[in-house]
């Protein structure tokens, strides 16, 4: 019996920081040999809100670069780009045309993001939970990773594939697998540097709250030098009056690989003045071999572009053969 495929797709948009590192990245990467894993960059997704038509290749590309920079190993791993699928948006289509239209307008996600956009609400922020459906189904993913916020979307994946199922396909032979959800082992929850008690984002409208995986040692120096702190004297985790103590101690302990009790007996008796200097050598020091190896990757625009192509042609197989499928059961004809 061969590994379980799993499918995950990330939006090539802002900057990608120690929270998205700690919290998800390096987890999926030290996990990533228990699987068949297929990676796609989801450009197709990120155009539902408004975008920079401008950057959008280029954050595609800075994207797949942090992966592999990241380790992620294709050995493992298929990355790709949705958009050079088109398997995506015509199965979407057909799954559109068996989608009942309450099912969107009642997902949680939808009713928040239109508030925002208020009469500028398109279509497609309504109908991307079916373009993540087409997504999911097309590779037949046995798990896919879920946070809270997107177990909805998970649920109406099973949905729209047991009504295609129950429709269209032999009651023994069904078309469309239904996937489960992969719960990862829960990666640290990184906070913001300018509120102990927030996580650390992308959407915060402050630089100055997150260290971006690509950002120069002088600028990592200047936000561990502004980052918020208090008064007390000594450094101690799990006190929940000093959120940014335990924040920054937590960063420093997941960053120098030390355990928790060698970062309590190193700096229970230090000052801020003598831990924030610490804690900026050993980020940089932490985040070099990642920028490094990013930067080697980003120059050698052929190596990107084959993994990029290698990742079409292999994923572009599996979308062809469950939409070849798909069509079948609809009764079309093929060419």
């Amino acid at each position: 019996m061969g590994k379980q495929r799993v499918l995950s797709g990330v939006q090539p948009t802002g900057n990608y920081h120690l929270g998205n590192y700690l919290g998800a990245i390096r987890n999926w990467v030290e996990g990533q040999s228990e699987y068949e894993n297929y990676l796609f960059v989801a450009d197709l997704h990120a155009i539902t809100v408004p975008h920079n038509p401008a950057t959008l290749a280029a954050d595609t590309y800075t994207l797949v670069a942090l992966y592999l920079a990241c380790g992620l190993d294709l050995e493992y791993s298929t990355i790709f780009v949705q958009s050079h699928v088109s398997a995506h948006s015509e199965l979407a289509w057909l799954l559109n045309c068996i989608t009942p239209m309450n099912w969107l307008e009642d997902m949680i996600q939808f009713k928040e993001k239109a508030v925002k956009q208020g009469e500028n609400v398109n279509v497609g922020l309504l109908d991307y939970p079916v373009l993540m459906a087409a997504d999911i189904l097309l590779y037949q993913a046995d798990k896919v990773p879920v946070g809270e916020d997107q177990k909805q979307h998970l649920e109406l994946t099973r949905d729209i594939a047991n009504r295609f199922n129950h429709q269209f396909a032999k009651p023994d032979q069904p078309v469309l697998k239904l996937p489960d959800p992969l719960i990862r082992k829960e990666g640290a929850r990184v906070m913001s540097l300018t509120d102990g008690t927030k996580k650390m984002s992308k959407s915060d409208p402050s630089d100055l709250s997150r260290i971006n995986l690509l950002d120069p040692p002088d600028l990592i120096t200047k936000k561990i030098k502004k980052c918020k702190t208090d008064l007390v004297r000594g450094l101690t985790f799990d006190d929940p009056e000093r959120p940014e103590c335990h924040n920054l101690l937590t960063l420093y302990m997941l960053l120098s690989g030390k355990t928790k009790e060698e970062v309590t007996a190193e700096c229970q008796d230090m000052g801020w003045g003598q831990f924030k200097p610490l804690l900026t050598e050993t980020t940089i020091n932490a985040l070099k071999p990642i920028q490094d190896k990013y930067q080697a990757v980003m120059d050698d625009k052929g190596y990107l572009e084959s993994v990029l192509r290698s990742g079409r042609e292999k994923a572009g197989a599996i979308a062809l053969s469950t939409l070849t499928q798909v069509k079948v059961a609809l009764g079309y004809s093929l060419p």
